[in-house]
């Protein structure tokens, strides 16, 4: 599938490889709110002049969240001459994006995926905009100590950046009497979760799992459990932002925080760019949408100032200083990060309102 922000045939465009969760199992609303702020900033920058004077070109390809097929995509992209590569969602997804495009030569700015390990080897040619998972996730781990909860479980499937997640709370919470028990959703139906919830005195539930399976039926499981009326369910990747999560579990889905990468308040240009994206989009925008928008202009700046050359475009991550949505974004080497990275995001621990679930609260910042 190729989406362009303006169709030019004469070979004339600046052209972006992007990628994106667009079909199942991807998380397809996190995909559609990724790429719809990456046209919007597509067609900003073609309003304003495009790329010195050439129109950008955004060559679109569905991950479907499969690494397989994320790499042949950046094997497509590359051959298809975009100069640099935007996107993705899902972390394991994007760490083989960036494998192959770093394997390529090809310059790749990962808009969403927070795994701290994107790359094996530390490279000059990833630049990464969302937090990586063990500067966000420890933002989540102080609020749950702010809370005072000091039994956590956590419902896991098996995956990297699960295990990644499970491994994180652990470090960071065990040092301060918290106990962290694992819980295998490969093993446990929802009703058998509840029972270890009680048998363990856990006061506090983290979502390490899939949406809307099984993280839909966990939830209706515990809420209707009378045993658990008083523990908190979390979800640190962020499953409550999106609006399916409302739709499905209702006032079941509310009071369950979640990271988001937001500030307290937008720039003009975010202001902007809000509005503009729930006219789009018929929603409000999640952070996703404004990563999505960010990559893009990020992306725009540095082809306008270095030229398409990629080897060229991966020497400009540390020369990088753009006003985005949601602040200035320069990169720099964070300790224990292999790609260059935006260090760092604004991060915001939130959940829906019981009282109005369209609403977001804002329960601790860091």
């Amino acid at each position: 599938m190729i989406t362009v922000a303006e169709t030019r045939t004469d070979g004339s465009s600046v052209r972006i490889g992007t990628l994106a969760p667009l079909t199942r199992p991807g998380w397809v609303e996190a995909g559609q709110q990724l790429l719809s702020g990456m046209e919007l900033a597509a067609r900003d920058v073609n309003d304003a002049g495009g790329v010195d004077g050439r129109p950008l070109e955004l060559v679109v390809r569905d991950t479907a969240a499969d690494p397989q097929r994320a790499a042949a995509a950046v094997d497509e992209l590359a051959q298809l001459g975009v100069a640099a590569l935007a996107g993705e969602y899902h972390s394991v997804v994007a760490r083989a994006a960036a494998a192959r495009a770093d394997a390529l030569g090809l310059p790749y700015l990962c808009s969403s995926a927070v795994l701290d390990a994107l790359t094996d080897e530390p490279t000059d040619r990833v630049a990464r905009l969302c937090p990586a998972q063990s500067h966000g996730w420890r933002i989540y781990a102080d609020f749950l100590l702010g809370a005072g909860h000091s039994r956590i479980a956590v419902a896991a499937q098996p995956s990297v950046y699960w295990a990644s997640g499970t491994r994180l709370m652990r470090e960071y919470l065990a040092p301060h009497g918290c106990t962290v028990t694992e819980l295998d959703m490969s093993e446990l139906t929802p009703a058998a979760v509840c029972d270890e919830l009680v048998a363990h005195r856990a006061t506090a539930l983290l979502l390490l799992v899939g949406h809307p399976e099984p993280a839909v039926p966990l939830v209706r499981s515990v809420r209707r459990d009378p045993r658990l009326a008083e523990i908190m369910i979390g979800a640190p990747a962020g499953q409550p932002e999106f609006a399916e999560w409302a739709a499905l579990l209702g006032d079941d889905g509310t009071a369950i925080p979640f990271l988001r990468y937001l500030p307290e308040r937008l720039t003009s240009l975010g202001a902007r760019v809000e509005k503009m994206l729930r006219e789009r989009l018929g929603q409000a925008p999640s952070f996703v949408a404004f990563e999505g928008y960010d990559t893009i202009a990020v992306l725009a700046d540095v082809l306008r100032t270095h030229g398409t050359d990629r080897a060229r475009l991966a020497e400009a991550w540390p020369h990088v200083a753009v006003d985005g949505t949601r602040g200035r974004i320069e990169f720099s080497r964070a300790a224990g990060i292999s790609v260059w990275q935006w260090a760092w995001p604004p991060v915001q621990v939130v959940d829906r309102d019981p009282a109005n679930p369209g609403r977001f609260r804002v329960l601790h910042a860091g």
